[in-house]
């Protein structure tokens, strides 16, 4: 197959150019990766996250993340005290672009807040923050959306479509970051919860004996018993199992 050689209208190939993307990602699914191995919370991993875009998309002045979920609305990981001000005006007025990006999983730009007509209230209210531009990429993980990664630029015109790709490319990440860290922060939490029961539980098998042995009495009597003192102290069994426990022991000494 003849291919014409490079000349004034057929310039050299340029990968930089061809592939504006790649130093890119390799940075942000890197620290992606980082973050999934050590952070811990969902609100330090969201903090992250909105440094990471802050740091990539060019021209952003302050990022953060909308959570939308059973509990509501709010914001999390803000790199910057406008951009707290400007998502709370927007669960106030319950518009702009963070809430229609989550609600519609699709990015959405805002290139001129002082001409855009979508959300006037909300935009005439952000004005004086000093943010021109916004942009606001939906964080989807599976079926579920978690809301939408943002950034906002004390210019207009600031984003294009490069900007639109780089944050595009940071929500799928911070998705994929959020969905895991809430998916290991909740098994934490049940195994917390698991470990609690179990001790709980051994603790109430502890105090049937010690009734039992002080008492002569047999187990159903003796749980009887603690269940008894329970409801008349008005304390949980496990604390009146662990009196009880604690009495036996400060005998033996």
């Amino acid at each position: 197959m003849h291919h014409d050689p490079p000349g004034p209208d057929r310039p050299f190939p340029d990968p930089a150019r061809d592939l504006p993307l790649a130093d890119e990602l390799s940075a942000v699914s890197a620290r992606v990766a980082g973050l999934l191995l050590s952070e811990e919370t969902v609100a330090t991993a969201l903090g992250l996250v909105s440094s990471m875009a802050l740091d990539t998309v060019p021209g952003a002045v302050g990022a953060g993340v909308s959570i939308v979920d059973e509990r509501g609305r709010r914001s999390s990981g803000s790199t910057d005290a406008r951009v707290e001000r400007a998502d709370a005006l927007q669960y106030e007025f319950d518009q702009g672009p963070c809430l229609a990006a989550s609600a519609g999983r699709q990015l959405v730009r805002v290139d001129d807040l002082t001409t855009d007509r979508r959300w006037p209230r909300w935009a005439a209210a952000v004005a004086p923050l000093g943010l021109r531009a916004a942009m606001s990429a939906p964080m989807v993980a599976g079926d579920t959306s978690l809301g939408a990664l943002k950034v906002y630029a004390g210019q207009p015109g600031t984003f294009d479509a490069h900007s639109e790709r780089l944050l595009t490319l940071a929500s799928a990440q911070a998705a994929i970051l959020v969905a895991n860290v809430q998916t290991r922060e909740r098994a934490r939490q049940l195994s917390e919860g698991l470990r609690r029961a179990v001790r709980s539980r051994d603790l109430v098998s502890t105090a049937k004996g010690v009734v039992m042995a002080r008492h002569g009495v047999p187990e159903d009597v003796a749980f009887g018993i603690l269940v008894s003192r329970s409801s008349e102290d008005g304390v949980p069994l496990a604390d009146v199992a662990r009196a009880v426990v604690d009495s036996a022991v400060r005998r033996r000494r």
